[in-house]
């Protein structure tokens, strides 16, 4: 039953994942920003990530973050791997719960993508040059020995003992993001990172367990989320990121992607996030135009043919095109990234344009008593004219 007030839109009616509920449903989706120093996050993080909060957004995650010193993409990239991580992350996230937002984050291992440049490098691996200035390259691993860059050496496969320890270390970083005091913990199985290296059949090539039949291939997926499920508090929401599709020719299709979502909500996961592509370069290269709400389509077959809750992603700027998704049944909760550093207001300004009559109670009640006070002065100036 739609329980919101008459006339409210349901972009802005509040949205409940167990124990958790998001004033609103406007995400922030996780983005890397290549600040953190020793996998830590800074004042930077604090800088950026409080903006959204402040810019009325209902969720705000924080960037992929490996569990792992080695999963990390870069010496830049985050982490959670260490008490001091969760400190530093616990500090930012005082602030988003003061700002009434609800926090996440997203657990990833970069896997055979690690050890490189930043994206404005186009990835590069890391080189001798690097090593000069005090950013050395180090061993990968993936699933199976298949690089990913032609100029990368191969990745160590992981053996099952190696595999065992890659599981304890979501654990460990899903307790320490409980002690962080996060609400939502996001799984990263998408964009040709680790876990995504061992679904896809153009990586893992392996002959044992983990490898081989699409169930072989999703073990290692399922068993992160199994583990995370049981460290992480039963009242709070578990996600998971996955590319729905890979392209022709890659083995991974949106069948594939109906079978894992199914397990996975039979394992306790609570939301899905699907966007595409990634395995076959260097970042998260989708596999259909990059159109507004190219992604979307994903989120609404996972939605009604596995009935569990899915966020839509995909260049979404209007606000009547996030609320169009909502309102179709397309997904639960709209996400948007690059939107936001041009304008991290966007929820507040997009509130107002659909009519919302609360639309100022999204930000501070400093700000928006000044603002309230000014559309007044503004409204007796023009009934003066």
């Amino acid at each position: 039953m739609d329980t919101r007030e008459a006339g409210e839109p349901l972009l802005f009616t509040p949205i409940t994942f167990k124990g958790v509920t998001a004033r609103n449903r406007v995400m922030v989706s996780p983005m890397c920003q290549y600040s953190s120093v020793d996998g830590a996050p800074t004042d930077f993080h604090l800088v950026h990530l409080g903006q959204f909060a402040l810019g009325g957004a209902g969720i705000v995650f924080c960037e992929e973050t490996s569990v792992q010193e080695i999963g990390r993409k870069t010496h830049h990239c985050a982490g959670l791997y260490t008490p001091g991580h969760a400190g530093a992350y616990r500090r930012i996230n005082a602030f988003l719960h003061a700002q009434g937002a609800v926090t996440g984050i997203q657990l990833g291992h970069a896997g055979g993508k690690a050890s490189s440049r930043g994206p404005w490098d186009a990835f590069h691996p890391l080189s001798a040059e690097d090593a000069t200035k005090g950013e050395r390259s180090w061993t990968t691993v993936s699933s199976s020995p298949v690089s990913l860059h032609p100029r990368r050496p191969p990745p160590v496969a992981l053996d099952e003992t190696d595999i065992g320890r890659l599981v304890g270390a979501w654990r460990h970083a899903a307790l320490l993001a409980a002690d962080a005091d996060y609400d939502i913990v996001e799984v990263h199985a998408a964009h040709g990172y680790l876990l995504h290296q061992f679904l896809s059949p153009l990586v893992n090539q392996r002959r044992d367990g983990y490898g081989g039949c699409l169930e072989g291939r999703m073990r290692l997926c399922l068993e992160v989320v199994e583990a995370v499920r049981a460290a992480w508090p039963a009242d709070k929401p578990v996600f998971v990121r996955l590319s729905a599709a890979d392209g022709e020719g890659s083995g991974w299709e949106m069948e594939d992607t109906l079978v894992l979502a199914d397990a996975l909500k039979q394992r306790g996961v609570d939301c899905i996030t699907p966007s595409s592509g990634g395995i076959k370069g260097p970042t998260a290269v989708s596999v259909v135009p990059r159109l507004p709400g190219y992604h979307v389509a994903y989120a609404r077959r996972i939605r009604h043919e596995v009935g569990i809750p899915t966020i839509a992603v995909g260049l979404i700027t209007e606000a009547e095109h996030a609320e169009h998704i909502l309102e179709s049944g397309a997904a639960d909760v709209v996400a948007l990234a690059r939107e936001l550093l041009w304008n991290p207001y966007w929820p507040v300004h997009a509130a107002k344009a659909l009519g919302s009559e609360s639309f100022l109670r999204l930000i501070p009640s400093g700000y928006a008593w000044w603002l309230e006070r000014r559309e007044q002065i503004r409204e007796a100036t023009a009934l003066q004219g």
